[in-house]
């Protein structure tokens, strides 16, 4: 199984083709909310390092994801400034907010919860740069295809380590629950268009 098909597997719907059009109509907001969510995603891996201190393998994989997710922030701005295209503040879409909503308030809990959001994130990521780069100029199309390799790594490691953390007891049950809340947060309709929204209503 190929790293696109296992985590197309694994999230509970596919991106419907309504934000694919959404993000063809956008495409400079497109640029600039994915420089965000390549920062937002650096940062969320330099937290978990200051927090948990004491799981190498976590300081590992996490410090290895916070310099790749800084490096493709650069590429990012690198292609928006050859586009000109202003690095402006946009607000931030539901998606992230609404599956932290259901994250366990105490550790170990809390841990493994937010690792397989963040499972989810990056597996949506990589979903939608496979969905998006045919229709996109030559530039960008090859810049999302380079992504995804990983991305894809990214998602393996946050639910290799949920996994460990959780230690004998099985995390099928909580990956159950987000991804019900992911794919509402995916189909359903959203007003604004965000690299993570629903499609536009």
């Amino acid at each position: 199984m190929s790293a696109l098909t296992e985590i197309q597997a694994f999230l509970p719907c596919a991106t419907p083709n309504r934000w694919i059009e959404n993000a063809l109509e956008n495409q400079s907001l497109m640029l600039i909310d994915h420089a965000n969510c390549e920062k937002k995603a650096a940062s969320t891996a330099l937290s978990l390092i200051n927090r948990y201190t004491e799981n190498f393998d976590l300081l590992n994989k996490m410090s290895r994801l916070a310099r790749e997710e800084m490096r493709h922030f650069e590429q990012v701005i690198a292609l928006m400034k050859r586009r000109k295209i202003s690095y402006e503040h946009v607000s931030a879409s539901r998606y992230a907010a609404g599956l932290r909503d259901l994250a366990r308030r105490d550790d170990p809990g809390k841990l493994v919860d937010v690792l397989i959001i963040g499972a989810f994130i990056e597996a949506r990521s990589c979903e939608r740069f496979a969905m998006l780069a045919p229709h996109l100029d030559a530039e960008l199309e090859k810049f999302y295809l380079s992504l995804l390799k990983s991305e894809a790594r990214h998602y393996q490691d946050y639910l290799k380590l949920a996994k460990t953390v959780a230690g004998e007891q099985s995390i099928d049950d909580r990956v159950e629950l987000i991804a019900q809340r992911e794919g509402q947060l995916i189909e359903s309709p959203d007003k604004q268009f965000r690299f993570h929204s629903g499609p536009i209503a």
